[in-house]
């Protein structure tokens, strides 16, 4: 039996990996269970799992949601140790380092953890140091999504592996069928997925969007992840140019990268490392060409020049220029769809799927062994 733990149920990168988990790993005769917090009713609501919840509430201030973090695990140790329904072959997955209730349960009654690591810029410091020494002390397998994101947090390396996020089977066939035409739209459309905070360079795609307003063949697309509530909040303080649509959180973005030319990941590279960068593999399956940080996970994922381009975001400049040059060039948008499309085919979700299988097998045996 596997049985998954994540805390907040959004459309985000880390429940749509725990997405691919679960669809790995899962059996006919065993579907597993997923443990996940209260709040939200993202991704992982279709996953074909049984569920159980645990308190969780997010604050709109950093304080209120750590303290929240340490009541829903409080909360999670407790009802964890109430129930008797979990085996004590079962393996544990914790997805990302926040559920550390699951992990500290799970070792304290022998049972085999998995940690998925999906963090590196954890905040406050005294966080990263309690969530990093508690995967150190549970953890049997601890998975990487890049190279860079385990070298840069080490936890054990002699337990940690590195496996690079899939894009989900059913949006790489969508891409994988779209044709890419440059202005397919009837314009350039520049596109960005992300969260709606300062870190993840939503100022910055304001401002590029400012700065190339006088293009009136270039349009901005910005999807946040978050409901239209929330998103009318943060953008309060920022004033959205004409040339930029806004769009709330969505689980089928397909429809936004089948009409994009260039998708763009503006991360503040000095204040958030990308570990992965889904959003830009999914993209590639598009044939779409990318602008991406030019460190973290992103620097792995795109060959600069030839199927993106890697800048950084703070060179607001840089990122206009380039945008106006692959728009105002369609035999480069073209040369380098072809590169994505062909890069993207790595990421595939049965080659995650065995290798995680393998990895959670050779757990299992090492586990009945002991």
């Amino acid at each position: 039996m596997i049985v998954f733990f994540h805390l907040l149920n959004d459309n985000s990168g880390s429940p749509r990996v725990l997405q691919s988990a679960i669809e790995a790993l899962r059996g006919e005769d065993d579907p597993g269970l997923l443990y996940v917090g209260s709040m939200g009713r993202g991704l992982l609501e279709g996953t074909a799992v049984k569920k159980q919840r645990y308190w969780y509430r997010r604050s709109r201030f950093r304080l209120g949601t750590l303290f929240a973090l340490i009541a829903s695990q409080i909360h999670l140790y407790i009802k964890l140790s109430r129930q008797r329904a979990i085996p004590h072959d079962a393996v544990i997955y914790v997805n990302t380092l926040l559920p550390f209730g699951a992990a500290l349960w799970a070792k304290r009654n022998g049972r085999n953890v998995v940690c998925h690591v999906h963090e590196v810029s954890i905040s406050p410091a005294p966080l990263r140091w309690f969530l990093t020494k508690v995967a150190a002390r549970t953890a049997d397998i601890l998975i990487y999504v890049s190279h860079d994101h385990l070298k840069r947090l080490p936890i054990d390396r002699k337990r940690s592996i590195v496996l690079a996020n899939p894009v989900s089977p059913s949006l790489q066939r969508q891409g994988m069928t779209q044709p890419y035409r440059p202005r397919r739209s009837g314009s350039f459309e520049v596109l960005m997925l992300a969260s709606p905070r300062d870190f993840k360079g939503v100022p910055e795609f304001l401002k590029v969007a400012r700065a190339l307003y006088d293009q009136t063949n270039i349009v901005f697309t910005l999807v946040l992840n978050a409901e239209a509530e929330e998103i009318g909040l943060y953008l309060e303080r920022y004033r959205r140019p004409g040339n930029v649509r806004v769009y709330a959180q969505t689980d089928d973005p397909s429809r936004f990268y089948a009409s994009a030319d260039l998708v763009v990941n503006l991360s503040r590279v000095d204040q958030w490392i990308e570990t992965f960068g889904l959003t830009l593999v999914e993209a590639m399956s598009f044939g779409i060409p990318v602008i991406a940080p030019p460190i973290g996970g992103p620097s792995e994922l795109v060959s600069d020049g030839v199927d993106g381009l890697l800048i950084d975001s703070r060179e607001e400049a840089a990122v206009a220029a380039a945008i106006r040059r692959l728009a105002d060039s369609p035999e480069l948008c073209s040369s380098m769809s072809l590169a994505a499309r062909s890069k993207a085919n790595t990421f595939s979700q049965d080659a995650f799927a065995n290798a995680l299988r393998n990895h959670v097998r050779q757990l299992k045996e090492r586990g009945a062994a002991a």
